[in-house]
Order: C-alpha cells, then structure tokens, then sequence
C-alpha cells in the first residue's frame, strides 16, 4: 500500500481539503490527522472492520480501547446509553479540548471498538482540522495515537509516516500539534469520577467542576502492571518507548543531574551510544563524554516540556542511542501527565538519585 500525504494550511481551509480522507473513511478505510494533543489514526468507530483496521495498523493489543472522536455534545446521547450530569458539565468547560470522558456504551457502538468493554471513551478535540474531518465526514472517529503501537506518539506528520508508512493509505499534514501529550481521561462510570490517565487537563481543573474526582490507584503506582483491565488507553501496556534502553533518574535536582552524567559517561566509556534527556537550564552541566543531549524543554515551561517530549524521544532514536538516561519533572500539574509518559517509556525503570 502506497501511503499518500496532504498538507493542509491552516489559515485557508476548505471543504475540498477534506473530499478524500473523508471517503476513505465513509469507505471503511483510515486516516491519519492532526488534533491539539497527538496525531490520531482515524476510522469509522460505529464500523468494526474498520477498528480491526486500526489495530493492525498499529500492531495494537485488540483489549486497549479506542477513542471515539466526536463534533457535536448531542453526540453523546448517541454513543452513550446514560450521560450523567457530570459529563455535560465538563463538556461544557472543557469542550472542545483535550478532555476525554468514560461513559457506558450505546448499542450503536461495536465492542470492537471500545476493547470489548462495555465503556465507551469520547471526546471532542479542539483543533480545527479534526472537527472538520469530523463533519465533512459525517462519522464518529475511533482513534487511538498514530503511531506503531509501544513506540512514542505523533506529533508530527513524519512521525506518523516513518512507523505506517505502506499500513494506510492517507495523512493530512497540519503542522506540529500544540498540547503533545494525549488527552486527560476521566472515568464516570463509578460513583466516585476517576482520572484514568492525566493530561494536560489536571486534577485541580477538574476539581474545579466535580470536587470528587480522584486519580485511579493505577495511575499514580511507579510500577508496571499487567494484571488490570484496560479501562482507557495506555494503563495496561508499555508505551511511548523509545529504541534505546531509558533510565529515568528521581529525586533533588542537583543529584539526579550528578547521577544522569555519570551513568552516561560511564555507558560511553563502555561504548555504548547514549543521550540525555534534559532541561534547557540543566543542558550546560553535561559537558564532559561523548553524549548526545537532548533538550526537552524548560522547567519553567511544563508545556514545553509537554510539547516536545515524544519528538525528543524520537530524536534519541534518530541518534542512534541504546542507552538513554533522562532527568525527571515534579509530579503536580501537567507534570504529573510528564511523569507518567516518561515511567511508561521508561518500563518503569525508574532509579532515585
């Protein structure tokens, strides 16, 4: 299978923009297009061929659920036997934006899409390009990350080319994403609301429209599970990973940067090929070795850091590193969103400094 291109602009879309990846989809095929958060591999949600589609693109586990991408709250009514009063409420806050919601399925959607559970996860993303898709469209678009599944997510349309290049047959080009970290997953089908996986909507915004909500244990655990039901995307599987062995270093600023430069330096004399992951203000202190830096953004900045972490991932694979070593962020905010990408790239190996 050839895999084709469009680049979009931004500031002049029109609807022909869209004529093809649109009867690609209503065809049962995939497509794969930009949201706010990640690229996203695209097909017919309420057509299970297509999903099968997705997973073999992917090389994705049939359990992890898929996202059902939507353009319009009505939606909901559709896709979700019982909406409670929780998820209007977000919807209304959050909306459109990197907000995904966990909520009984409707008959109309196949388990094929939702992992064979009987949730379904929807959201309404924000970037322009994916609502027109949408729309032009006129399906509910199931996707999960356009990337080959374990590897780091998309975030740019020669990511999504370089792991499925010849597995579908279009991309729509929109740039670089702006958030760069999947979106925030909120559970409410219990009766306490349970963040299933963070983003850039965090716990405090949340707590701002439903004071109860609370992370699901498995979130916050700093070790691999594979016993739980994947109730949402990337909480049963190793993701994110890049080629090289990673090694995340925990604790006081100043001694995870003395323990990040001497494990590098020492797997270089070793002759390995290493990279750091660092920080804009910590990049000076790795002077000495044969070490590939890797900057992924300011401490200042966790949306730099946010933005750019699954390109620097990438970036340590373009280098050729086997071994990466990687300084880690504080856990509160979208910091807490970091954390958890990194720990799954990582496989947990996660060291205290």
């Amino acid at each position: 299978m050839d895999t084709k291109m469009i680049t979009l602009d931004r500031a002049h879309l029109q609807d022909s923009d869209f004529t093809e990846a649109a009867a690609l989809l209503q065809a049962g095929e995939l497509v794969a297009f930009p949201t706010e958060t990640v690229y996203g591999l695209g097909g017919d949600a309420l057509d299970p061929s297509a999903s099968a589609k997705i997973y073999a693109a992917k090389g994705r586990p049939s359990d992890n659920p898929l996202i059902v991408h939507i353009c319009d709250v009505k939606a909901l009514e559709k896709l979700a036997s019982t909406v409670p009063e929780e998820a209007y409420l977000l919807a209304e806050k959050f909306w459109p934006g990197p907000l995904t919601m966990v909520l009984p399925k409707s008959d109309l959607v196949p388990k094929e899409t939702t992992g064979g559970l009987s949730t379904v996860a929807i959201r309404m993303p924000s970037d322009e390009i994916a609502r027109e898709l949408i729309r032009i469209s006129n399906t509910y678009i199931a996707a999960p990350s356009a990337n080959a599944s374990g590897r780091p997510s998309t975030t740019r349309a020669e990511h999504v080319m370089e792991d499925l290049e010849g597995r579908i047959p279009l991309i729509l080009d929109g740039g670089p994403v702006q958030i760069g970290l999947e979106s925030t997953i909120v559970d409410l089908t219990g009766e306490v609301p349970m963040i299933l996986r963070p983003g850039y909507i965090t716990l405090e915004m949340l707590s701002e429209v439903i004071p109860n909500v609370t992370y699901d244990p498995a979130v916050l655990k700093h070790e691999k599970q594979d016993n739980i039901v994947a109730k949402a995307p990337g909480m049963k599987y190793r993701h994110y990973a890049p080629k090289g062995e990673l090694t995340i270093f925990e604790g006081d600023l100043d001694r995870v940067v003395g323990k990040v430069a001497t494990e590098a330096y020492h797997a270089a004399l070793e002759g390995h090929v290493v990279a750091v992951l660092c920080s804009e203000e910590t990049r000076e202190r790795y002077a000495r070795g044969n070490l590939y830096l890797v900057t992924v953004g300011a401490r200042e900045s966790e949306e730099s850091i946010a933005a750019n972490l699954f390109h620097a991932l990438r970036e340590c694979d373009h280098l050729g590193a086997d071994r990466i070593f990687g300084e880690s962020f504080p856990e509160h905010g979208v910091g807490q969103a970091i954390m958890n990408r990194l720990m799954k790239a990582a496989g947990y190996r996660i060291e205290e400094a």
